[in-house]
């Protein structure tokens, strides 16, 4: 047979990922911060997308509102003479005081010395004869004094060598939030080309700024500073705090020994621990904590049913300034620019309709999810149902890995609070009875019950709360109960019952 070439013609589908396709996809699973990040670079890079805020209208309505009647005349009292700008008179018309517009406190007289001070009370209106009389610095709200400037004042006054307070500031700029020291000290001995041991000096320097703790390098450190400044810190107290791991473990017999105490010696050292701050940086924390926006909320309706609503705070408005392009389209030069527009144009349509069918997606899954977990929302945490990922895909129509994307990251607002849309799909466990499964969520939740409403005599055992879940009706070993119980750091039935006869004896 001889071998030949030829051509053939053959039809075939396939499914191929565009960018566009793919950036679709990657909308799904982002967050509300990560979108606003992405939708904020897109306009920055799109002339065409612009942001449509709700404020917008309102300000354009006042705009309209100014030019329809131009022959209005502002009040004669706020423009008769320079004398109208006094504080007196902008506190009547604005129905505050200069205090209230700029509360920036320039500190009290310790700080700004006795000149400073009597400037800043003539010109804040406290001097004689002034409607403000009796005006006191400690009245005005003083902003938060953040970590790194009380850190800053301290070193100002220990350092006086300009090298030892080089130092003092690299190190200030390793501290965490709870003002422990991250930066390797000889990195920055040879970042400043300077030995080890003058980075140690200035670090022993640090260690004793307040409150007591800060610039330490792990817990025991922390804990050992504060106990030095005390007085507290002798060899008993040394040898508990080097062992830990030992307290987190409750094996109180091996501390007894190592510390060479007896038991009541024991829980005066464990009492005098408990009051130490383990995060003395905490205090001075600036910053606050980023608030969780829910994606969805639930609301009771009043046929008894539930109202899923997509929260508007999540959802940006964006729109395509069709205006705009066709202005500028007329004038492109050449078939460059003209292609830029063109692929402007249909990257910003593809936005909106993402956008648009991103919001849809994530209404239509956790629809089905407040379907499915509906005990929950009326009865507690009891009440929860096993679900899967899958349930919920074949419910609604869409790919397992579409509903994954959703849910990841995503929160729901319900009557009992904002839950992750993941924690509603839990593991099944099955029922002793053959009868219904019961959510892993559901039994954790018994487990902690049952370990916290136990008494110091009667300490529960895994083989115990094993036993009392199947008399319930739940199928379940007893290495899941171990797991259960370990994932919610909850100690073992030796180690609670070491504990609750400790507390006792200290109680008598």
């Amino acid at each position: 047979m001889a071998l030949a070439a030829k051509l053939q013609l053959r039809q075939s589908q396939s499914l191929v990922m565009t960018p566009q396709l793919m950036q679709s996809i990657r909308l799904l699973q982002f967050t509300h911060a990560e979108l606003e990040h992405f939708i904020d670079e897109e306009i920055e890079r799109n002339p065409l997308l612009e942001r449509a805020e709700p404020q917008d209208d309102a300000a354009g309505d006042q705009a309209q509102k100014l030019e329809a009647e131009p022959q209005a005349a502002p009040d004669g009292d706020w423009f008769e003479n320079e004398t109208a700008w006094s504080a007196e008179a902008i506190s009547e018309k604005l129905d505050t005081s200069l205090e209230n517009l700029f509360p920036d406190d320039p500190g009290t007289s310790e700080r700004l010395g006795p000149d400073l001070t009597a400037q800043w009370k003539s010109a804040s209106g406290s001097g004689g004869g002034s409607s403000s009389e009796g005006l006191d610095a400690g009245d005005m709200a003083a902003s938060a004094i953040t970590l790194r400037d009380h850190v800053g004042e301290q070193i100002a006054l220990a350092f006086t060598d300009p090298v030892a307070r080089l130092i003092a500031g690299e190190l200030s700029d390793g501290l965490d939030e709870t003002g422990y020291v991250r930066a390797d000290l000889a990195e920055i001995a040879a970042r400043l080309g300077i030995d080890s041991l003058a980075v140690g000096k200035v670090l022993a320097v640090c260690q004793t700024f307040e409150p007591a703790g800060l610039f330490a390098r792990d817990l025991a450190e922390c804990l050992s500073l504060q106990l030095a400044v005390r007085d507290r810190l002798d060899p008993a107290m040394k040898a508990l705090v080097a062992n830990l791991e030992l307290l987190a473990r409750r094996d109180f017999q091996t501390l007894k020994r190592l510390c060479g105490v007896d038991e009541e010696d024991l829980l005066d050292m464990l009492a005098e621990i408990r009051a130490l701050d383990p995060r003395p940086g905490m205090a001075f924390s600036g910053g606050a904590s980023d608030a969780i926006v829910a994606d969805v909320e639930v609301r009771a309706a009043n046929d008894g049913s539930w109202t899923v609503e997509l929260n508007a705070e999540t959802l940006p408005r964006v729109l395509v300034d069709h205006i705009y392009f066709a202005q500028v389209s007329p004038h492109a030069k050449n078939q460059a620019e003209k292609d830029f527009l063109a692929e402007c144009l249909q990257n910003a349509n593809w936005l909106t309709r993402s956008l648009d069918q991103r919001a849809k997606t994530i209404l239509k899954v956790a629809s089905e999810i407040v379907r499915q977990q509906d005990a929950f929302l009326v009865h507690g945490v009891r009440h929860l149902k096993p679900l899967n990922l899958r349930t919920v895909a074949d419910a609604i129509g869409m790919h397992e890995s579409t509903v994954s994307r959703v849910t990841a990251n995503k929160y729901m607002l319900t009557p009992r609070g904002v839950f992750e849309l993941r924690y509603f799909f839990t593991a099944s466990i099955a029922a002793s009875g053959g009868g219904e499964a019961h959510s892993s969520e559901a039994v954790r939740d018994r487990i902690k019950q049952m370990i916290d409403e136990e008494k110091p005599v009667d300490v529960l055992s895994d083989d115990a709360i094993v036993d009392m879940l199947r008399e319930s009706g739940v199928d379940i070993a007893r290495r899941t109960v171990a797991k259960y119980r370990e994932g919610m750091n909850i100690p073992s039935s030796v180690q609670r019952r070491r504990e609750k006869r400790a507390l006792a004896s200290a109680g008598r």
